[in-house]
């Protein structure tokens, strides 16, 4: 698949059958979960925001994708809430599964590819009262519950994502101590933790293909663009790439085997350095988002290169930007578009583009304040509303590329 310019010569057209949409994820637009870490996080008081309804998708979801397929989207990344499915150890909630089938359903009646997302970094609590992912039993479990999905759904189901993020999972719950399970520079669990996944996509994705042999199976890696501070520093350069090593390589190096495709979740541009800390972020020139994160679109162009080597076909399953005034989010999404393209002319094997979010949402420990939406979500009454970027958006799936009238933007 090759992106090419229009008869024009100025748009810039994306490969046939590019799949556009946006991605969700369930805890963070459904709410409303009495069985998992996250809601006990939240009443317990271990985090500052409590999620509630979220953004009430659970019942909201015909009207939610009704607008996304007025905003021309031909593809769907969400997740299926395990600690829905099973509420106890075992034991499958049928009203539940019967549940996600309307969800799926829906979307394929409309037309659109489904990715779902089996695990979003929540847990069931009696997955947690075993030791959740520390337990090398974790590795039967999730596989357990990926079969009995496919069982159930795989029909439906275009493309399965097994995991998000596990580096960022891992970070965030055994390093900062900011998520559950709350340890602070745990490094023996981090490493069981990292291990344990790694081993639970593979078992989980063997287990998929015995019972459905042609199931698309992949992980959804947050993917950092490393440089070096100093490229002229060969210490620089040497943490540079050992630091893409050890976050963006070395889980994807251990699934490669059974893995189909490699979703990438692009937010991140840092550069590296010996002093006055090894890690550090660069914001030199840069723009910001409300949270603070440096916009550098030509990160997702390098770190597509650096994917492709695993010779998978790529779909870019999370990009965007916290923007509640929506004056950066068009720039933003034409930036890291263009750099998409670019990187498809150099024979990068990218299929699809996910803008992260559908619609404003709960932002984990941040809460509701960080709005990342195409649609804009009115928390008092539950209204959505288009913000002016997501008419942009719309235009580009329409024309499967950007338009001559984008490019000037």
């Amino acid at each position: 698949m090759i992106a090419k310019r229009d008869e024009e010569g100025e748009s810039l057209q994306f490969p046939k059958g590019f799949l556009w949409g946006a991605a969700t994820s369930s805890h963070q637009v459904e709410g409303d979960n009495f069985h998992n870490d996250w809601w006990q996080a939240e009443q317990e008081g271990k985090v500052p925001f409590k999620s509630g309804k979220a953004c009430n998708h659970y019942e909201l979801f015909e009207e939610d994708f009704a607008l996304a397929e007025k905003m021309n989207h031909n593809a769907h990344r969400f997740s299926i809430e395990w600690s829905r499915i099973e509420p106890e150890e075992g034991t499958w909630n049928m009203r539940e599964v019967h549940h996600y089938r309307r969800v799926l359903q829906r979307l394929k009646d409309k037309g659109f590819k489904t990715f779902v997302t089996l695990h979003h970094f929540t847990n069931p609590l009696w997955f947690v009262s075993r030791g959740g992912w520390e337990n090398k039993q974790a590795i039967f479990y999730f596989s357990r519950f990926a079969r009995f999905i496919y069982e159930q759904l795989g029909e439906l189901i275009d493309f399965c994502i097994t995991i998000n993020e596990p580096l960022p999972y891992i970070a965030m719950g055994y390093r900062e101590g900011l998520w559950p399970p709350f340890r602070r520079s745990d490094y023996i669990s981090a490493f069981k933790v990292f291990n344990n996944m790694v081993l639970a996509h593979n078992q989980a994705s063997k287990s998929i293909k015995l019972f459905n042999p042609k199931a698309k199976i992949g992980i959804a890696a947050n993917l950092i663009d490393f440089q070096p501070r100093h490229r002229w520093n060969p210490i620089d350069r040497l943490i540079s790439f050992l630091t893409d090593y050890f976050w963006n390589r070395l889980f994807l190096d251990r699934i490669t085997k059974n893995t189909d495709f490699i979703g990438v979740n692009y937010y991140f541009h840092h550069h590296v350095h010996t002093a006055p800390f090894i890690f550090g972020k660069s914001h030199s020139g840069h723009e910001f988002s409300d949270m603070g994160w440096g916009i550098h679109p030509e990160g997702l162009y390098f770190v597509l290169k650096k994917a492709c080597h695993y010779g998978k076909p790529l779909f870019v399953t999370e990009n965007g930007i916290a923007d509640a005034k929506d004056e950066k989010r068009v720039n933003f999404i034409l930036g890291h578009l263009r750099y998409v393209y670019q990187a498809i002319q150099e024979g990068v094997d990218v299929r699809g583009y996910f803008y992260w979010s559908l619609m404003d949402n709960f932002e984990w420990a941040d809460g509701f304040w960080p709005r990342f939406g195409l649609l804009e979500v009115d928390y008092k009454t539950m209204k959505r509303i288009f913000r002016p970027s997501s008419k942009v958006f719309s235009e580009i799936c329409k024309r499967n590329g950007i338009p001559p009238t984008l490019m000037k933007i």
